[in-house]
């Protein structure tokens, strides 16, 4: 049987890790169809862009936050699959742009 605590507390424990010991950082935005905005922060880790912190903006308004204190929600969910900029329109984007989205 799958422990569902267990694999939860060691996916909070790995990011958790990587933000603290994370000393470089990357800034993302990206737009879907939907019209949404997502914005990422991302660590390296064994050489790929893992998400730390993420967070969308809806069409109307709504922010939902996601990062190891909060992983999901009804709405949705921290990224689980590195982020590869070079394969996806994921715009580079300045740390105080990310900071003002992720604090409002």
């Amino acid at each position: 049987m799958v422990d569902l605590e267990r694999i939860k507390a060691e996916t909070v424990a790995y990011f958790r890790a990587l933000e603290v010991s994370a000393t470089l950082r990357h800034h993302f935005r990206a737009t879907d169809e939907d019209g949404a905005v997502w914005y990422f922060e991302a660590a390296s880790d064994g050489g790929e862009l893992i998400a730390i912190k993420q967070a969308e903006l809806t069409p109307a308004g709504q922010l939902h936050r996601y990062s190891w204190e909060h992983l999901e929600d009804d709405h949705g969910f921290l990224t689980d699959q590195a982020l590869h900029p070079e394969e996806h329109p994921l715009e580079a984007i300045p740390a105080e742009e990310f900071q003002r989205v992720w604090t409002q």
